[in-house]
């Protein structure tokens, strides 16, 4: 008898755990979907505006318009300024995700959610080293009007949008990821509270 009454107190006690850690994980989930959408509208519009840098980048060029020229360059310059502040808190962010999964350090969930975050980490991490390295060789060949800095650089632009385009891409990927998983975790703690 003591064993049964062993079993259904460890049965209650784990069903209440798991229930209590379920509205945090779900407070988690929502900021998470907040933080990627956020992300995904961010993105969208990275791309559109170099997308226009590069409108107006091959129309000035085409005019030979010394003054619409600078004006792109500034536009470019003022970009990758901010797209380089935006991953570094981005980045920050990533190992901030993955701090706080080492302390949720638990079942396959926690190990696979680390996983993902230490991958997100990584991605951004090159993403940002070759931002890092395209502002530096931008920066080197503002000002030069000689046709091959004007074809590396309108290289440099082409590079960055499909930079742009190739996150959204990884940003889909990831919520929908991310929604499999969350179904998954509504289906397992289903399963659980049926059986108790």
């Amino acid at each position: 008898m003591k064993r049964l009454g062993s079993a259904v107190l460890a049965a209650v006690l784990f069903s209440a755990g798991a229930a209590s850690a379920q509205p945090r994980e779900r407070a988690q989930n929502r900021q998470e979907d907040r933080q990627n959408k956020a992300e995904m509208r961010d993105d969208r519009y990275d791309v559109r505006e170099l997308e226009d840098v590069l409108r107006r980048f091959d129309s000035a060029q085409a005019r030979r318009d010394e003054g619409a020229m600078r004006d792109v360059e500034t536009r470019l310059r003022d970009l990758m300024r901010a797209e380089l502040a935006e991953g570094r808190q981005e980045l920050t962010a990533d190992r901030r995700e993955i701090r706080r999964d080492e302390r949720d350090r638990g079942g396959w969930d926690d190990r696979r959610d680390r996983r993902d975050d230490v991958r997100d980490a990584r991605t951004e991490a090159a993403s940002m080293s070759a931002r890092s390295s395209i502002a530096r060789e931008l920066s080197s060949l503002v000002g030069s009007r000689r046709p091959a800095d004007l074809h590396r650089t309108r290289t440099l632009i082409t590079q960055l949008i499909q930079m742009g385009r190739q996150e959204i891409r990884d940003n889909k990927q990831e919520m929908r990821e991310d929604k499999r998983e969350r179904q998954e975790d509504r289906r397992e703690w289903r399963d659980d509270h049926r059986r108790y």
